[in-house]
């Protein structure tokens, strides 16, 4: 392996994003070892070294590969910014039809002619015998007295 088999590349910032230049280096983990340097507020210095295990690479090689990297996650920063509000309006979309539904919102009030839903202390209580007492001397007031029906001999 020849003694400076190093890759330094200059990227300008206002062309290459931060994030790109991070996603790019990243996949080059494995490959190398990646050295980031800010030399100027607009620019960044990438050093690269090829790990032992990939002798045959010369530093043109890992350049090259590098730049195609950085191109390829320029270009999905780009189309993520570009495509950003219809991602997010499927999103919307498709929770808020998960959470919609035909029947109407409970509102508290609800139908129960069984009176299933009545609590056992409201159905058998006290309270509920005296109210069932004062029910029964009511229907039975307004009840008119019916005369015995005669038994008619046979």
């Amino acid at each position: 392996m020849p003694k400076n088999n190093n890759a330094k590349i200059l990227l300008d910032l206002k062309v290459y994003p931060l994030e790109a230049i991070y996603g790019a280096a990243y996949v080059f983990v494995d490959r190398a070892y990646i050295f980031l340097d800010q030399p100027t507020k607009d620019t960044v210095e990438v050093s690269l070294k090829p790990k032992g295990d990939v002798k045959a690479k010369t530093a043109d090689s890992i350049k090259g590969e590098f730049l195609n990297e950085l191109l390829n996650y320029t270009l999905r920063l780009s189309l993520a910014k570009y495509n950003k509000k219809i991602r997010e309006y499927i999103i919307e979309r498709a929770l808020y039809a998960s959470v919609q539904s035909d029947e109407p919102a409970f509102d508290g009030e609800f139908d129960d002619p069984l009176g299933i839903a009545v609590p056992w202390e409201e159905k058998y209580g006290e309270t509920a015998k005296k109210k069932n007492t004062a029910v029964k001397k009511k229907k039975a007031a307004k009840k008119p007295d019916k005369k015995p029906a005669k038994k008619s001999k046979k």
